[in-house]
C-alpha cells in the first residue's frame, strides 16, 4: 500500500483533520473494494497459497479509516509489519463492513480478518485467533455539555443510545442494557460504523454510543462528543483466521512476537495512539 502523508509537522497522525472532514460518505463502504492503487502485474497473485487477502472495516478509528481514498489505520501498519516478518505477502485490502468480515472469511474470500476483532469464546468457535496484539474496554459517549452525564449503566435507563452492528458494543448493549430493561429494544439504534453513530450523537438523534474505548478518544478529540464513562471489560483484540490454516496462525504469531522485540510495534502504537 502507497503509505500519504499523515503528520502535522511534529511526527503525530493529524486525525482531527480527517474526523472533521470525513463524514459518512466518505466511510461508507461498496463491497469487497481493495484499497490499494493498480493492479498491475506487480501486485501479489491472490491465487498464490503464500499470498494472504487481508480483509477489514474502515470507519473505525485509529484502527482502520479511510483517508483521502487510502485504506490507514493500526491495525493496517501492525499486519503489513507482521507480514513483512513471516514469508507471506499481502494481497490487496478487502472492505466490508464489521458484521461481513466473518462470512467473508468463512468463504474463503478473504484469509485474515484485521479489524481490532475481540477476541470472544463465540467467535473461537469458529475461528482461530493469533495471540492478542491490543487491549480495550467499552466507553459510553454522550454529546459535549449535555445533561445526560451518565456514570454507570444504570444511568442510561430510558435513554435512546446506538451501536455499531456485529461488534462487542452492540453486545454490551443487548446484554446489560436492553435484557435487564433498562433500555427499550426500539431505543437502541445499530450502524453500520461508528462514524455514523457518532454523527447521530452529534445531532442529537441518540443519547449515548457504546463502543471501544480507543475509538471513543479519538472521536472525543474530534468531534463535538465526550466519554461519559468507561466500562470495564478487558477485552483482547487478534487478527482471526481459519481453523485449518494452522501454517499462517504459527507464522503470524512468530511474526507479531519479532514485531514486539524490535520495537516497531511501539512505533506504531506510538503513530497511532499518541493523541
Amino acid at each position: 500500500m502507497e503509505n500519504t502523508e499523515r503528520t502535522n509537522g511534529t511526527g503525530a497522525i493529524d486525525r482531527r483533520q480527517y474526523l472533521k472532514l470525513s463524514g459518512a460518505a466518505g466511510i461508507a463502504v461498496t463491497g469487497l473494494a481493495g484499497c490499494l492503487e493498480g493492479s498491475g502485474s506487480d501486485s501479489p497473485d491472490p491465487d498464490d497459497e503464500d499470498v494472504i487477502v487481508p480483509g477489514t472495516a474502515p470507519g473505525f478509528p485509529p484502527f482502520e479509516i479511510k483517508e483521502g481514498g487510502d485504506l490507514v489505520g493500526f491495525d493496517v501498519d501492525l499486519l503489513e509489519a507482521v507480514v513483512g516478518e513471516t514469508e507471506y505477502e499481502l494481497a490487496e485490502w478487502e472492505e466490508q463492513e464489521f458484521d461481513g468480515l466473518s462470512p467473508a472469511l468463512e468463504d474463503g474470500k478473504i484469509d485474515v480478518i484485521a479489524a481490532a476483532m475481540t477476541i470472544t469464546e463465540e467467535r473461537q468457535e469458529t475461528f482461530e485467533f493469533t495471540d492478542p496484539y491490543h487491549s480495550a474496554d467499552q466507553a459510553i459517549l454522550v454529546q459535549t455539555g449535555s445533561d445526560l452525564q451518565p456514570e454507570s449503566l444504570e444511568d442510561l435507563e430510558g435513554t435512546t443510545v446506538g451501536a455499531q452492528s456485529g461488534t462487542t458494543g452492540a453486545g454490551l448493549v443487548e446484554d446489560d442494557l436492553i435484557d435487564p430493561g433498562l433500555v427499550a429494544e426500539g431505543d437502541y439504534n445499530s450502524y453500520d460504523n461508528y462514524v455514523l453513530a457518532t454523527e447521530e450523537l452529534e445531532s442529537g438523534t441518540i443519547d449515548a454510543v457504546v463502543l471501544d474505548d480507543p475509538v471513543a478518544e479519538t472521536f472525543a478529540s474530534d468531534r463535538n462528543v465526550e466519554v461519559a464513562f468507561i466500562e470495564e471489560t478487558g477485552e483482547e483484540f487478534g487478527f482471526a483466521i481459519r481453523p485449518d490454516d494452522g501454517d499462517l496462525l504459527e507464522a503470524l504469531n512468530e511474526g507479531l512476537a519479532a514485531v514486539r522485540e524490535s520495537g516497531e510495534y511501539d512505533e506504531i502504537s506510538d503513530e497511532w495512539f499518541s493523541g
